[in-house]
């Protein structure tokens, strides 16, 4: 995804119309299954397929090499001028984050496995090799929440990528959607404020860490249609009532952001310890 901020700024860059340029990139964290070697790498390399796709051309000029090693003959060759064309040509850059997941190194992966994991040769599960979940699930089966995750891929990219700017364009968590629950079920929803304050408090300690984060957007103020889940999942803040009218009534995670981004109480601040 392309974003553009616009500005009205004299100082602003560029002089014409002050617009900034940024590239929306999904990713989750990927967990090394254990300290051995092939496991660290493999973590690594699925990183490479989701941010090192995007963003090494830009930064650095060609794709990751796990990616040319794998799926060379997919990718395009750039040119000297291609290079120099793309090269750090953006201002900023967004981050669609949602969960996490344990990886490790698989050599020969199932073949029911899909191609675009089959190619990254790992293994990824939501259970560590004792048994228990990396995190509590949301109502979407890939929704774990684990809210370290977002603290580590910020660090990543700040690491990687050269510090830059960074705005959180998507983060949040869904619940299933039952037509003969009460509205008020939906309304007292613990569990999207506790995530709340578990990601935003790990989005802050990102910043302690030296992030120049410079926004976070919570997905989605409104429950919405739902890729192929339609309505089944709600993801907003805000309760939309489908059988009457639409209506709207926010959500206990609505006034627990109210509370936060006006500094009211003690329980509004995340836990940043």
């Amino acid at each position: 995804m392309l974003l553009l901020l616009m500005s009205t700024e004299e100082n602003s860059r560029p002089a014409k119309q002050g617009g900034q340029v940024g590239f929306v990139i999904d990713c989750e964290w990927a967990e090394p299954k254990s300290d051995k070697m092939e496991d660290q790498a493999a973590a690594a390399r699925r990183i490479d397929f989701q941010l090192g796709w995007f963003l090494d051309p830009i930064y650095f000029g060609d794709y990751p090499e796990s990616m040319r090693q794998r799926v060379g003959e997919y990718l395009p060759k750039f040119s000297e001028k291609d290079r120099e064309l793309m090269r750090n040509k953006i201002d900023f850059i967004g981050l669609n984050h949602y969960t996490s997941r344990i990886i490790g190194n698989q050599p020969n992966p199932q073949p029911q496995e899909i191609h675009f994991y089959q190619v990254q040769q790992i293994e990824r599960t939501d259970k560590w090799s004792s048994g228990e979940a990396i995190g509590e699930r949301a109502a979407s089966e890939w929704l774990l929440i684990v809210p370290w995750g977002i603290r580590k891929t910020i660090n990543y990219i700040v690491k990687k990528y050269e510090n830059p700017i960074i705005y959180v364009t998507e983060n949040g968590m869904d619940d299933e959607d039952d037509p003969s629950a009460p509205v008020d079920q939906f309304l007292n929803d613990t569990k999207r404020v506790n995530f709340f304050k578990g990601y935003v408090g790990a989005v802050a300690q990102a910043i302690k860490d030296g992030a120049d984060v410079r926004g976070y957007f919570a997905w989605s103020f409104l429950d919405n249609f739902e890729w192929a889940m339609g309505f089944t999942k709600r993801f907003g803040i805000v309760y939309v009532d489908y059988k009457n009218g639409l209506t709207r009534h926010p959500k206990a995670s609505a006034m627990w952001f109210s509370r936060f981004l006006n500094g009211e109480t003690a329980d509004s601040k995340p836990d940043t310890n």
